[in-house]
């Protein structure tokens, strides 16, 4: 009994501290994400609301499994856990074909025993029908556990596919590439290296989509004096193809075609103010492509 209480004690808390934590570093990366600027905030509560609608589909029918186990004497919380941590989906599924048949009592010797067998296999008692006419009452139990899990799993698919035909028709993200706030693509891009580190950027990529807009935020001290330094190579430039440096303050946005630089670009600042500027590379077709920019 004390075995027991302790598995649901740990299961009752551990669930919820693996969401708090799933929460927490959604937190984070909305930090990250420049509170996530330039996106519209419907995007993020969906995606919010399909991880907790996710979350708590799992933890309903790691419920609702751990009861079924204690029924038939299984470990509880191991397959609770299984149930969680692979998805309902997936762990109801192995579960179903592992479980075990309910067992029930020797009321002789205590020994765990199938509700249809006629004597104890311990001890040899013979078991009356009478005995088990309780146990054989198999109907579904903790029905409130599968039906939450089920609207639980309703809403999840809503949020989800909300989030998908939002994402895929681009409406709430921005994409304007002299946008004051925070450009988010809708392609991809192969990248070999991206880090900024003392105050220099460094990317490396191998291709993107059409147009992907890869971003820095800087920052000019001294708009009068200060350069942008930018030494990039494209190693791959087929016909059309161009890779576009955006300077973007305020209501000020200057572009320089930075595609086949003869030697590192030095751009004066002055048209711009002190604070942070975003500053941007366009890919539009290259590939292989190097670069570093630095303001000093």
């Amino acid at each position: 009994m004390n075995h027991t209480k302790k598995d649901s004690l740990l299961l009752y808390i551990g669930i919820p501290v693996i969401i708090l934590l799933i929460l927490l570093r959604f937190g984070l990366y909305f930090l990250k994400s420049d509170d996530f600027s330039g996106l519209s905030m419907l995007l993020p509560i969906l995606l919010l609301c399909f991880i907790l609608f996710a979350l708590c589909t799992s933890a309903l029918f790691a419920a609702w499994v751990y009861q079924d186990c204690k029924r038939r004497g299984d470990d509880p919380l191991l397959w609770a856990v299984v149930v969680f941590v692979t998805t309902p989906f997936i762990g109801v599924l192995i579960y179903f074909l592992r479980r075990s048949e309910i067992k029930t009592i020797c009321p002789a010797c205590q020994h765990r025993i199938s509700i249809k067998a006629k004597y104890c296999e311990e001890c040899g008692t013979p078991v009356k029908k009478e005995d088990n006419s309780i146990m054989t009452r198999q109907g579904t139990h903790h029905l409130k556990f599968i039906i939450a899990g089920m609207i639980s799993m309703v809403l999840m698919l809503v949020c989800l596919t909300g989030f998908i035909v939002s994402a895929a028709t681009g409406n709430g993200i921005n994409t304007n590439v002299i946008s004051n706030d925070h450009i988010w693509n809708l392609g991809t891009i192969s990248m070999n290296y991206n880090a900024y580190q003392n105050d220099v950027w460094k990317l490396d990529f191998r291709s993107a989509s059409e147009g992907f807009v890869k971003e820095q935020n800087m920052t000019v001290t001294d708009a009068s004096a200060q350069l942008l330094y930018a030494d990039i190579s494209c190693g791959t430039v087929p016909d059309g193809a161009t890779l576009v440096l955006w300077l973007v303050q305020g209501d000020v946005a200057k572009s320089i075609d930075v595609t086949n630089l003869p030697e590192p670009l030095e751009y004066p600042l002055n048209e711009f103010q002190n604070g942070k500027i975003y500053v941007r590379l366009q890919i539009n077709g290259v590939e292989d492509t190097i670069s570093e920019i630095y303001i000093q």
